[in-house]
Parts: C-alpha cells; sequence; structure tokens
C-alpha cells in the first residue's frame, strides 16, 4: 500500500463504516473427492483481485467488489443494498499478495438488516477465510487474532502497516449504537496459511 492511500485509508476507514457493516450469508456444499482443490503450502501470489470471500466459521459467502476513495479522500465502503457484499480496498495488496489486504463490510445494512459481517467478532485464532481470486486461484488465511477497537483510538499502523508476509485484514463495525453509527470497529487478523487452485 503506498504512503498516500495508506494515509488516506486510515484517516478515513473509521468515519466510513458508521452507516452500518454485514448481511444474508449461506455456506457452500460439500465438495466431492474430485473436486477438492489442490492445496500448496503458504507461499506469496501474484497481484489478481478477490471476486468471492467464504469464511465458514460464521457463515460467510460473498461476492466481492472493489472499492476505492471517495470524491472527500475518504475510503469507499459497500453500499447499503439488500443484497450486502464485501469490498476489497483496490489500493492494498490483493489477497495473497505479501503485505496486508483489507477487505470491508458492514454489520448492518440500514433497513435491509444484517450486513455481511455482522458476525466477525465471533470469529477465533485458527478459524479459516477463503479469498477466491480472479485468476482461479484462492488464498486461504487463519485468523491470529480479532480485536474491538474504538473509532477514536483506531490501531492504523496494526492495520495498514507495511509487513514482510502476505495478510488479510476484515473490518467492520461494532460496539454500542448510537443511531446509524457505531463507537467500535471490529478487525480480524489473518496470515496465508495455504493456496489452493
Amino acid at each position: 500500500m503506498t504512503p498516500l492511500s495508506r494515509r488516506a485509508f486510515a484517516t478515513a476507514a473509521t468515519a466510513s463504516l458508521l452507516m452500518g457493516c454485514s448481511g444474508r450469508a449461506t455456506t457452500a456444499s460439500p465438495r466431492s473427492p474430485q473436486q477438492q482443490p489442490t492445496v500448496k503450502p503458504a507461499q506469496a501470489l501474484g497481484r489478481s483481485a478477490p471476486v468471492r470471500l467464504r469464511i465458514p466459521a460464521i457463515g460467510v459467502d460473498t461476492p466481492v467488489m472493489q472499492l476505492g476513495l471517495a470524491p472527500d479522500g475518504s475510503v469507499q465502503v459497500p453500499p447499503i443494498t439488500a443484497d450486502d457484499r464485501a469490498g476489497w480496498y483496490r489500493h492494498s495488496p490483493t489477497p495473497g499478495q505479501v503485505g496486508p489486504s483489507v477487505i470491508l463490510g458492514h454489520v448492518t445494512v440500514g433497513p435491509y438488516g444484517d450486513g455481511v459481517f455482522r458476525h466477525l467478532a465471533r470469529l477465533h485464532r485458527g478459524d479459516r477465510i477463503v479469498a477466491r481470486l480472479e485468476n482461479g486461484t484462492a488464498a486461504v488465511f487463519t485468523i491470529s487474532t480479532v480485536r474491538m477497537v474504538a473509532k477514536s483510538d483506531f490501531p492504523a499502523d496494526d492495520v495498514y502497516g507495511n509487513v514482510n508476509r502476505p495478510e488479510l485484514r476484515l473490518i467492520t463495525c461494532g460496539g454500542p449504537r448510537t443511531g446509524d453509527e457505531y463507537r467500535d470497529n471490529v478487525i480480524a487478523f489473518a496470515t496465508l496459511s495455504a493456496t489452493t487452485s
């Protein structure tokens, strides 16, 4: 992530997730033995945008849209719609590249109810996340920690700072809610554990 995009993201991310943050989720049916993907050791991947995100432990199976910066310089968030989905911040590494790849999702979507990351805070160390990429590869991540932090004390360096391996950050809103605003952010930190093709 470039210094400019990291700075823009760090200053805007906490404000941009105020309206709500998660959605309807389904789990994929098991594959038959002949359909099982080939699992490879965790090695950094080339750049390829994520198109789908699965988090079996909390029933998430969602398409992933690309997010950039809004005209005011804040980070875009997925739109508030009935078919809520997660969004990858395209100025961050893609899942599987060296560095922190950032994916945002809503916890609630206004009149539509729960958002795609409604249960993000329920994740535990060891839970798996699968990011399917445009090139057909999947990057498999393992949760290392989940933190709830006050938006006023957002840990920008921990979330967006450079790292020497492929990592993933999932971010949503959390904590007490006043009107459409949440006081906190939930951040799930994960590291690449395998790739599949």
